[in-house]
């Protein structure tokens, strides 16, 4: 799993990307989403039906949506990079 390297800090959350290898070589891709501090720390984890034929695509498909998440919750809109902005980094 990958999960420390990729992680972004975005105001009061933390995006942690989960890729998973696949027996048949392919990933999973999931995202953890944690706020808070403390005792008051909640986590979050979305698992996505699709598998992908690279780490790299799973890794932009669960930050893309991890990202996602939290613009809909912040209204942060253009605030919020892409994960193609990320990875390149």
């Amino acid at each position: 799993m990958d999960i420390i390297q990729h992680s972004i800090a975005v105001g009061k959350y933390l995006v942690s990307p989960l890729i998973k290898d696949l027996d048949d070589g392919r990933f999973k891709a999931s995202v953890s989403i944690r706020s808070g501090r403390g005792s008051g720390t909640h986590d979050r984890v979305l698992r996505f039906t699709p598998s992908f034929g690279s780490h790299a695509a799973a890794l932009r498909f669960a930050i893309d949506q991890g990202l996602s998440w939290v613009r809909e919750r912040t209204g942060a809109l253009q605030l919020i990079p892409s994960a193609q902005t990320i990875i390149q980094r």
